[in-house]
């Protein structure tokens, strides 16, 4: 534990759906000095994303849903492009990926390779997010996708070419953190 922070209390201001915390802590600063200072941390859990690509066509799975926060924040029709993405709901990042991929896009996939992990907002929420790539092909379809069904995600598959997929970020169709990230991954890495 850091010996400069010292928690004074956590108080729970919502667990509707995930658990938001006000947390009142002590930080002692470069000079020695303890401050008090009040933060507000929203827990949903850590997660998993994933860019299914395609070597042959050159293309990505991406996928298309509904987001209230961006609707609300300008995103006047609330679609919004990303990765495959889930939480990990007590499995480990692997496991978890391999079944959202399925949920979502329809792809049972095999291998997955982890490229990196990062916090996505750290100065509010405490998700750790694993990041993974991972080959696909038509074989590997075994369903439509779309999401599960009781969780009312309402899905669409995209299957995008690479090059569109990039120059979609300049032009701001795509405008998701995560889904950006594993594009430029992409394009350093020569996956494509």
């Amino acid at each position: 534990m850091n010996p400069n922070v010292k928690i004074i209390e956590e108080k729970v201001l919502s667990d509707n759906w995930y658990v938001l915390k006000k947390i009142i802590f002590e930080y002692r600063n470069k000079q020695g000095e303890w401050q008090t200072q009040v933060r507000e941390a929203y827990d949903r859990g850590n997660g998993a994303t994933i860019l299914l690509y395609n070597k042959e066509n050159q293309t990505v799975v991406l996928t298309e849903q509904f987001r209230m926060p961006t609707y609300i924040n300008g995103n006047d029709s609330g679609m919004l492009i990303e990765a495959c993405a889930g939480l990990l709901d007590k499995d480990n990042p692997e496991d978890c990926i391999r079944r959202e991929t399925e949920e979502e896009t329809g792809y049972r996939i095999g291998e997955v390779k982890k490229v990196f992990e990062a916090y996505m907002s750290p100065g509010s929420v405490t998700e750790i997010l694993y990041f993974f790539v991972a080959e696909y092909s038509k074989a590997m379809k075994v369903n439509d996708g779309g999401g599960a069904e009781d969780e009312q995600e309402n899905i669409d598959v995209l299957e995008i070419d690479f090059r569109r997929a990039i120059e979609m970020i300049r032009t701001g169709e795509i405008k998701d953190g995560k889904t950006i990230m594993l594009l430029q991954y992409a394009k350093i890495n020569n996956l494509l």
